[in-house]
């Protein structure tokens, strides 16, 4: 990382996408001078005065008195200050701001392009990053510095404005049009209320000149009007679908034309599409400026484009197309091929057309995709050989007295041999010029020389040249066809195996090393996945070679890219230092990911590796969604199963603990009120009171047994246990509480550990034996056995005697509805089996009730 890059401060803060994000309030006017800053500051004040948290970031310092007043009475965060080339450059503290988080900053001059070192390189790339903060933003702006008025602008002003801002900043910001007259205008400049004498003189000969400032005026007020429409939603939407073509070989006339759509998509509030049409020996290309405008760009190959684009225009139902018309236009493209507005005409009857004209010749394929010679001595070497060897076969044929025609195809032949196993165009036309004067030179009349005195002969030799260059063109233009299909393929086939990897996946650590191992395979560099917070989830670089985007500088970076959900790193114009270029991950505009990729100049990333990392990020996005949703889900799930567990628990309390309590006060009445009651009576009412406490007792020791469950997880703290001790406290406890009943235990024959906890599994244990004491015979003994089975240990309580069949419908219900009922303590159906319901599901078990034959049966399986 580059010592002078600032870097981006990673502060415990949530990731962009989760925060609201600030509204942007844009002064606009349509030249220096004008009162921007002005009114900027003075709506300042009266913010402030409401109680508004408002704070300067930045003004530039013009020196103007009226403005410097104004900026004395509000509070200042100090700039950053730059040492650029022996001078002190001043730029707005961006982690300064975001750190005292104000409602409001006030940052000037948004154009600007800030001094090298900072983050970013444009300034209204740091009011982005405020913006995404959550902080609200006044700033000011002329409008030679919309980019998609930069044609008119030069055209009215004749300058070159190179500072510009993109279309899609000022989308959903709110303009105040800061407005005067020219001729006042130019009477403060003469006054030096804008400029020092020399530079106001200067002024006044160029910019500010009365005709360009009212044509500049008119521009900002119809800029604004558009903008004021749009964003009000009153904009009347005839047009639904806009397209732009353009072509790889006209640069001036696509800028041309993508400005002039742009603007009448501000002006109609409508979307657009811009097709770029381009050579098969040029790849797909970004267009910034389409995507500075607001576009979604589609490339195609020129061979079939006219078909591609009559299609598309019909699936999508586009209204306009807008194109451009060369009027230098040469001669023999007029004569040999029809204008391709005419043959879109043919096609699209109700689609409107916009010709843009220009003047611009085509820049070639040939020169600007690719040198001269591709290859090197190599395919020289190749090309030479070739046409030697095609002489040496051609003599032979000659002498076995083949035919000169055939002589003809033999070197025809050996010029698609070139053509296929070269690299370009130069050779095989290089090859057939070479063989035509071979022939000529050694196989026609007079031999050895290029004179032809054979009538027809001139006329053959040109078209065999023809018809070999025609030939050789269209093999290398085959071949290139097949290796851009096998690219594609190839491309294809990584990214259905990389679905199939997704769908198999878990969790997001593994789609994290699913990614970054087959893009590192694909690149064949360095690749790193980032959390939203910055923090490494997976890396993976080829064998040989050690990390370089692990380290904490690059981290930030990461962390930065998450936080503001655009591209950082290196290739891009923030934090260009960097070892990395990092992409969002983004989904539902929450930011899931951050994909970071080695690059340097060394290493550049092609644009068809930048269109096929998009292609993954989307997947990417949409499996790590997929993941949160199905995480979310069961949490969800885990919710309702808690509240499920509350909500029984808290019926069953409510029924159990009313009976027992009822009992107890109507007895303690009847002892109160009564005054010659016999003793028998006494001690039989005491004995109820005592039978009715204890059944207290045991509910209050079930509730406290449930405080040992994980309410958030529904997990049990578990250790390897010997099953007799756990029977042995579950009998001893039995013994106390029903000394006269008869209970009998089976023991294993070998040691049996399982993974519980002891205090749980005691209290499921006595409650579902309590159950059998009270619903079996009261002469009959209550077994309880313990085995294994298919890799589970079973315990079992078995009795003897039915329980009735409603109340045996009950308890199926309590054990296998999500409505159940519970029924009166004494007949032990309410908290008792919630418990053991609630015991066995936190320990992953089964539990089973069976009625057959005069006997019933429960079984608990734990693993």
């Amino acid at each position: 990382m580059d010592g002078k890059q600032h870097q981006p401060e990673q502060a415990d803060r949530a990731p962009a996408g989760d925060g609201a994000r600030g509204k942007l309030r844009v002064f606009f006017g349509f030249a220096a001078g004008v009162g921007k800053t002005y009114g900027m500051l003075a709506e300042a004040h009266e913010l402030l005065l409401m109680g508004k948290n408002v704070v300067v970031g930045y003004i530039e310092p013009h020196d103007r008195p009226e403005t410097n007043r104004l900026l004395a009475g509000l509070p200042q965060i100090p700039p950053k200050k730059i040492p650029y080339k022996q001078i002190v450059l001043t730029e707005p503290d961006i982690d300064e701001i975001i750190r005292q988080a104000p409602e409001i900053v006030l940052i000037d001059e948004l154009a600007h392009t800030n001094a090298e070192g900072s983050r970013n390189r444009k300034r209204y790339q740091d009011i982005e990053e405020l913006l995404h903060a959550g902080i609200d933003v006044f700033t000011t702006v002329n409008v030679q510095h919309i980019e998609s008025l930069n044609d008119i602008v030069e055209e009215v002003t004749g300058i070159e404005v190179r500072e510009t801002v993109p279309d899609t900043f000022f989308q959903q910001a709110t303009l105040k049009v800061i407005d005067v007259e020219p001729d006042e205008l130019i009477s403060r400049l003469e006054q030096g209320k804008i400029y020092s004498d020399v530079n106001a003189q200067r002024a006044l000969q160029n910019f500010f000149i009365p005709q360009k400032l009212d044509q500049l005026r008119g521009l900002a007020i119809q800029r604004a009007s558009d903008h004021i429409n749009r964003f009000s939603g009153k904009t009347l939407r005839i047009q639904s679908k806009l397209l732009t073509i353009v072509d790889n070989g006209f640069p001036r006339m696509t800028e041309k034309c993508l400005r002039w759509t742009a603007r009448l998509a501000q002006g109609l509030g409508t979307e657009w599409v811009v097709i770029q049409i381009r050579s098969q020996e040029s790849s797909m290309t970004k267009i910034p400026l389409a995507e500075k405008l607001g576009a979604e760009v589609i490339s195609i190959e020129e061979d079939g484009s006219f078909e591609t684009i009559v299609e598309y225009a019909k699936m999508t139902g586009v209204t306009d197309i807008i194109m451009g018309k060369n009027l230098q236009q040469p001669w023999y493209e007029k004569i040999f091929a029809e204008d391709l507005e005419d043959r879109l005409l043919k096609r699209l009857a109700h689609t409107e057309l916009h010709l843009i004209p220009f003047q611009e010749v085509k820049t070639s394929c040939w020169f600007r995709t690719r040198k001269v010679i591709e290859g090197g001595g190599k395919d020289l070497f190749i090309a030479l050989g070739g046409v030697f060897l095609a002489t040496i076969v051609a003599e032979l044929m000659q002498y076995l007295h083949v035919g000169d025609q055939n002589l003809m195809l033999m070197y025809i032949f050996f010029i698609l041999l070139v053509a296929r196993v070269t690299s370009g165009y130069f050779w095989s036309a290089l090859a057939s010029i070479l063989s035509v004067l071979s022939f000529n030179w050694f196989f026609v009349e007079p031999l050895y020389s290029l004179t032809v005195y054979k009538q027809g002969y001139p006329f053959t030799l040109v078209l065999m040249c023809v018809v070999a260059i025609m030939i050789s063109n269209l093999m290398v233009r085959l071949k290139k066809q097949a290796e851009t299909a096998m690219e594609k393929e190839h491309q294809m086939e990584i990214l259905h195996e990389l679905n199939k990897q997704y769908v198999l996946a878990e969790n997001r650590q593994q789609i994290f090393e699913i990614s970054s191992t087959y893009l590192a395979r694909l690149l064949e560099r360095e690749v790193v996945l980032f959390d939203s917070k910055g923090q490494v989830k997976s890396v993976h670089f080829p064998t040989g070679q050690s990390t370089r985007l692990s380290s904490k500088e690059e981290a930030a970076v990461a962390f930065w890219t998450a936080k503001n959900q655009t591209e950082a790193g290196n290739g891009t114009d923030t934090l260009v230092g960097a070892k990395g270029f990092y992409l969002p991950v983004i989904a539902s505009g929450k930011t899931l990911a951050v994909l970071g990729i080695q690059r340097s100049k060394q290493r550049e990333l092609e644009n068809d590796q930048l269109n096929y990392l998009k292609l993954v990020l989307t997947q990417m996005a949409a499996i790590l969604e997929q993941t949160d949703l199905k995480s979310e889900k069961e949490k969800i799930e885990l919710e309702n199963e808690r509240e499920k567990v509350r909500s029984n628990l808290l019926r069953a309390v409510s029924h159990d603990l009313r009976s027992p309590l009822t009992a107890i006060s109507g007895i303690a009445e009847t002892l109160e009120d009564t005054v010659d009651l016999k003793k028998t009576t006494q001690k039989k009412l005491l004995k109820d009171i005592q039978s009715e406490a204890q059944w207290l007792i045991r509910m209050v020791e079930n509730l406290l047994s449930i405080t040992r469950i994980n309410m958030d997880t529904m997990k049990v703290n578990k250790s390897a246990e010997p099953v007799e001790e756990i029977l042995e406290a579950v009998y001893d406890h039995l013994k106390k509480v029903y000394p006269d009943r008869q209970v009998e235990v089976a023991l294993p024959k070998e040691m049996i550990f399982i993974q519980v906890d002891p205090i749980l599994i005691e209290q499921a244990l006595f409650n579902l034996v309590e159950n059998a004491l009270r619903h079996g015979q009261q002469d009959q003994p209550v077994s309880l056995s313990v085995y294994q089975e298919a890799g589970q240990t079973v315990f079992q309580v078995e009795n003897q005697g039915e329980i009735p069949l409603k109340q045996f419908q009950k308890i199926q219900n309590n054990l296998s509805s999500t409505s159940e009922v519970p029924v009166d303590s004494k007949n032990g159906l309410g908290i008792g089996l919630s418990i053991v319901k609630t015991i066995i599901h936190a320990h992953n078990g089964k539990m089973e009730m069976l009625v057959t034959n005069g006997r019933t049966l429960a079984k608990l399986y734990l693993k």
